[in-house]
Order: C-alpha cells, then sequence, then structure tokens
C-alpha cells in the first residue's frame, strides 16, 4: 500500500520544507509499528525545487485476519481463503487512513515548533495513490465518486480506473482507480485530515468495528471543511460503515455547527434547549396552574396547567383556520408535536428545531421508532434555524411558533419575521409568548426577572400587539390577539396568542383581545377604539 506526497519550492521557501512539516526527515528512511503491520517514511526526491514523501504500509495479513477477526470487513469475507488473499494489503482504504494518523499525527494537527507558522502556509501539493478502491454499492462509486469528494474541497481530480487485466481488456474495468491530486494553496494538515476520512468513504467499508467515538474522529477530523461539503450526508454515512444511528447523530452535529458559525456564535449557546441538570424554572412551576404558587387542595377538581391550556389554545386556533398540515417551529422536546398527532385533523406535522439535542429527546418522547408505518408518516422532524430561509418550511396550512419568539435576541427577529411571514409563508401562523405583566403575579420571580434563563425579552401587551401589527403591515397578514389561561383584572392572562391569517379575517368573536386587518396596500383597523367585551377581552 502506497502513498506519495510531493512538493514544489525556491530558495525562499525551499520544497524541504516538507520533511518540518511532516517531522520526518528528509535524509532518512523511518520505519513505524502499526496495528496491522509496519509503515515506512522516505523520500525519493528531496531538493529546493521538488520535494516527495512517500508512505509504505506493508500489511501483515495474519496479523489482520488474528486482530480483526468477526470486526468489519478484513472480519467477514465472503470464504474462508479470502481471510489471507485479498486486497488489504494493497489498495489504499482505511488501513492506510489509520497509518496515517500514527504516523503523521503532529502533522495533521497542523503544529510545526521548529518553524513557526509554516503550518498554516499553504503550499503546492500532489497526491499520487496508485490503488484506491471505490465502491459504489448503488451510490456511484468509481471515478465519479472520486470527483465528487476531492473536487469540492479546491481539489483538481486525476482518476483512472483500473482494468482487471491490461491482458485481457474485455474483462472490462476494476472497482480499483488511480488517484491524483493537485492543489496549488493547499495547507498539508487539511490534506491529511481529508484523506483520513475520504479514503474510507470511498472503500465504503472499515477493517475494524465503527463504534460511537468514530463520530467524535469524524466531526474532529472534518472540521473546518466537512460542515459545507455538498455530499456532507454521503460522507456520513459510509465513514461510519452506515450505521444509522451514528450518521444520524453526526449530521446533527454538523448541521449545529454549521448554523453556530453562520449566527457568529458557540455550539452550546444554540444547543440550549434541553437542560443537561434538569433543573426545575419558573415556566415549569409557578406556571404550571396559571396562577401563582397554586396547591391542589383535597377535593378540588385537578387544575390544568398553562402549557396545557397554551397547546388547547394552539390546537384550537389551527382548527379555527382549518390547518391539516402543520409545522410546529421550534417544537422543542415535542410537546405540540405529539398533541398535534393525537388530532384526526392533522394530516402531517413537521417539527423544527435548532437544538439537535431537543430533536432527539422529542423522538424518545414520542416513540417514533415503535410507531406505524402510517402513523411515522404523518410526521417528521428537522434540523434548522428559523431565523433563515427554509424551502423545507413552505407549502403547510399553518405555522406555529409557540413560546419561541422570546428564545431570539431581538435584532435577529426580523430575520425570522421573513423567513416565516415572508418566505414560507404560511395560511396561518400561531405565536404564543408570555406576558411581561403578569409576571408581578408570580411570588417566586424576583422583580425584573424573566420567566426563563434564556427568555432574551418578554413583551407586554402593548409591545406584543405593536409587533404583531408590524408584521401584518410588513407582510400582508391579519391578526388577532387572545389571552391564554387565568385573566387577571389588572395585568392580563399569562401568556398572549397571536392568530395571523392571509386575506380578510372573519368577524370578531368576543374571545378575541384584538383584531388588525392589512392589505398589500392599506392598514386600517376594524373598528375606530378598542371597547371591552364581557369576558374582559378586547376587541380592536
Amino acid at each position: 500500500m502506497f502513498m506519495s506526497i510531493s512538493t514544489t519550492g525556491t530558495a525562499g521557501s525551499p520544497a524541504t520544507d516538507l520533511g518540518f512539516l511532516l517531522h520526518k526527515h528528509p535524509g532518512k528512511v523511518q520505519q513505524f509499528s502499526t496495528s496491522h503491520g509496519e509503515a515506512h517514511v522516505f523520500y525519493p526526491e528531496a531538493g529546493d525545487e521538488a520535494c516527495t514523501a512517500a508512505l509504505l504500509l506493508d500489511v501483515d495479513p495474519i496479523a489482520l485476519v488474528r486482530r480483526g477477526r468477526g470486526k468489519g470487513r478484513g472480519g467477514s469475507p465472503d470464504f474462508a481463503l479470502a481471510q489471507y488473499v485479498n486486497d488489504r494489503p494493497y489498495a489504499a482504504s482505511s488501513l492506510l487512513a489509520v497509518a496515517l494518523r500514527t504516523v503523521f499525527r503532529t502533522a495533521m494537527k497542523g503544529v510545526c515548533e521548529a518553524r513557526p507558522g509554516l503550518a498554516e502556509r499553504p503550499r503546492p501539493l500532489r497526491i499520487v495513490l496508485p490503488a484506491v478502491p471505490a465502491n459504489g454499492a448503488g451510490e456511484g462509486g468509481g471515478v465519479a465518486m472520486a470527483g465528487r469528494l476531492f473536487e469540492p474541497l479546491g481539489w483538481q481530480v486525476e482518476a483512472s480506473a483500473i482494468p482487471l487485466d491490461e491482458a485481457f481488456p474485455e474483462w472490462g474495468e476494476s472497482r480499483y482507480v488511480r488517484l491524483e491530486l493537485s492543489g496549488a494553496e493547499v495547507r498539508l494538515a487539511d490534506a491529511l485530515q481529508q484523506l483520513y476520512v475520504l479514503l474510507p468513504v470511498l472503500d465504503g467499508a472499515k477493517h475494524y468495528w465503527v463504534a460511537p467515538d468514530e463520530v467524535e474522529k469524524l466531526l474532529a477530523a472534518g472540521e473546518g471543511w466537512l460542515a459545507d461539503h455538498p455530499e456532507q450526508a454521503l460522507i456520513a454515512r459510509r465513514y461510519l460503515s452506515r450505521r444509522w444511528a451514528l450518521t444520524r447523530r453526526a449530521l446533527e452535529r454538523l448541521e449545529l455547527a454549521r448554523l453556530a458559525e453562520a449566527d457568529d456564535r458557540e455550539v452550546e449557546e444554540i444547543d440550549n434547549a434541553v437542560d443537561d441538570t434538569a433543573e426545575e424554572t419558573t415556566d415549569d412551576t409557578a406556571e404550571d396552574t396559571g396562577r401563582p404558587e397554586a396547591k391542589e387542595q383535597p377535593g378540588e377538581e385537578k387544575k390544568v396547567s398553562l402549557a396545557e391550556q397554551r397547546r388547547t389554545a394552539v390546537l384550537a386556533a389551527l382548527g379555527e383556520v382549518g390547518a391539516a398540515r402543520v409545522a410546529d417551529l421550534g417544537c422543542g422536546q415535542g410537546e405540540l408535536v405529539g398533541a398535534l398527532l393525537k388530532d384526526a385533523r392533522i394530516t402531517e406535522v413537521l417539527g423544527v428545531d435548532v437544538s439537535a439535542r431537543a430533536l432527539s429527546a422529542a423522538a424518545r418522547k414520542l416513540r417514533l421508532e415503535r410507531m406505524t408505518e402510517r402513523q411515522a408518516a404523518r410526521v417528521k422532524l428537522v434540523q434548522g434555524a428559523l431565523t433563515y430561509t427554509d424551502a423545507r418550511l413552505k407549502g403547510y396550512d399553518a405555522a406555529v411558533l409557540s413560546e419561541v419568539i422570546e428564545h431570539l435576541d431581538l435584532p435577529r427577529l426580523p430575520a425570522l419575521e421573513y423567513a416565516v411571514f415572508g418566505a414560507a409563508r404560511p395560511a396561518a401562523v400561531v405565536v404564543t409568548t408570555p406576558n411581561a405583566e403578569y409576571n408581578v403575579r408570580w411570588e417566586s420571580l424576583p422583580a425584573g426577572h424573566v420567566r426563563h434563563a434564556d427568555h432574551r425579552f418578554e413583551w407586554d401587551r402593548a409591545e406584543f400587539r405593536a409587533w404583531a401589527e408590524r408584521v401584518t403591515e410588513a407582510y400582508g397578514y391579519t391578526v388577532v390577539i387572545r389571552p391564554v389561561g387565568p385573566e387577571d383584572p389588572e395585568v392580563g392572562a399569562p401568556t398572549q396568542l397571536a392568530l395571523f391569517r392571509i386575506g380578510t379575517p372573519p368577524e370578531p368573536t368576543t374571545a378575541d383581545a384584538t383584531a388588525v386587518t392589512t392589505d398589500a396596500t392599506t392598514t386600517e383597523a376594524t373598528a375606530a377604539e378598542a371597547t371591552t367585551t364581557p369576558e374582559g377581552g378586547e376587541t380592536r
């Protein structure tokens, strides 16, 4: 098994700097022990203008069988003789990837203490692999896959299929390719990390059992390039030997990293929908009944929690607009998704959340893996950021933002407005958010504090109404605002709900607190003044 790395240089930046980058002296032949054989590093040429380092891996087939029995490709041969007669010693595969990590570990980290700054400089590189297995397995393997994997990373790819036997061309091509990669400006560390990941991907198999820690290895080696690779899903799937649970975890982590980078935030700041400490918050304690510090008395009828009252109000609003296909935006751990699935009128539910942990918790809570095929076809959980337009959100009858907007920084709110009301543009949007005025009724909540540690703001009724009116003016919706939970004559209800609809609104009901009508060219209130209804709400 052979691989060469070549570079060019000048008198000011000699090609022999490759020796410093690899931490291997050009004047020596060095030998390293690996778990399946011996690795040799030597330099066929070493000069100021050109330098080539070669890695030769001498695989011991006997050791491969003994160590890999029952593990991966090397331990599950088609027949007994294949344990000892196979392509493992010759074709670049996961064995070479492991050897790269063993022999060039420091180089892969981008560290060069002897020449500070040298590892950060890109340089011309040419990498040659005489024989690489490129198994398709229905995924378009061979020469085409080599291009799909390496060209998006900036490599110029020259890949040619190796015939089964040059003396008998009619036998056709083998599953092996000769691969040559050329890059004008490439960091050596990046090149080695990419090879470490993509060689097993090309092969489509590994010589060892793929354990959960392989996800961390993939993410570490793919840092800086894998999140934006167009074949990200293919790479994760084949690198992790098609272990779907691990693949899903890797893709969720990659998407989270991409979203965090786009928002210029840390991953932990975004993936915070699930509290690892399971610490109780005011939202889940004092808000349970919608009354401050409410305690159930013997013989007293069991009170309905505020969270359940919110879900009931949301379901009522969705029923009012006749929604059958609903997107729960910021679905968290899936409480509303579960309630929607129990409603026979709802034919499809899309749950979207930026937090991979929340989606995993939702999948467990909903028991997606135990659902019947018909039931599972009604629900889909996907990861996404609501501050970016997403084609997956289009075409739904209604979207729900239940206790979501207050988790965004105010400067990011216009981006969510456009993504939901402007780009996705469902026929109806239901928004719920805390009423800040009601906070004084929580005896356990210190003055001036918000109900949840992650709330970036909380609006009073006038502020929420002003925001809703601005959205209707900007995107051509109408809105009705309603209280949710027990109403206090002074501070209102603990939660406020806005039902946005496209087009002319129906006649307002006594349950409506506010109704604003907007078309594409004009905005006008349905009444000049607000009047108090018998239920204590307002109609505007």
